[in-house]
């Protein structure tokens, strides 16, 4: 697959199944997501992976954090089987610092650049992927149960596995349509 087909068939892939990436597979995903625009080279990003017994353990961190926040039963049992949707989830966090040239929403857009990298080079590998947020990644327990500081931000959760249904195409919007010019 080419770079242009790549970007103009990319698509979510919310229905997930084993296998999930490989070793291989994984290495250049990661290797994907610390290619993207880093000004000043922070590598403002941490990718926290979770496949078999961590996936219980982050389904185990949301459960906590649901009941945190008075959660209802229903969504708390939702909450619970959330990471169980692929076999692999990588948390990814914006690690952002102060600094003079970069301010800190351009090391979290990195860190986002980074989780769409990842989420293409899957797709190219004909692995599926869906990035999800919800308020799991804004949850103050949630960061402290997964040794994150007030400051680090989760950009998404990335669901990565083969894809268990052929997802029909999209069609192809033009992009024009959202352009303008000065």
């Amino acid at each position: 697959m080419d770079a242009i087909e790549l970007l103009l068939t990319r698509q979510s892939t919310p229905r997930l199944t084993t296998p999930a990436p490989d070793a291989e597979q994984l290495k250049i995903i990661l290797d994907a997501a610390i290619r993207v625009p880093d000004h000043g080279a922070l590598t403002p990003w941490e990718f926290i992976i979770a496949t078999d017994k961590g996936l219980e353990r982050l389904a185990d961190i949301f459960v906590a954090a649901a009941k945190a926040n008075d959660a209802d039963e229903d969504f708390v049992n939702k909450a619970k089987g959330m990471p169980m949707r692929a076999p692999m989830v990588i948390t990814v966090v914006a690690k952002t610092q102060a600094h003079t040239k970069v301010p800190l929403l351009e090391q979290q857009i990195a860190a986002g650049c980074a989780t769409m990298a990842m989420q293409q080079a899957a797709f190219a590998l004909g692995l599926g992927a869906v990035w999800r947020t919800g308020d799991f990644a804004f949850d103050a327990n949630v960061n402290k149960a997964l040794g994150l500081t007030p400051q680090d931000q989760i950009v998404g959760f990335l669901y990565l596995g083969s894809p268990a249904v052929i997802a029909p195409k999209k069609s192809q919007k033009d992009g024009r349509q959202y352009a303008r010019y000065l």
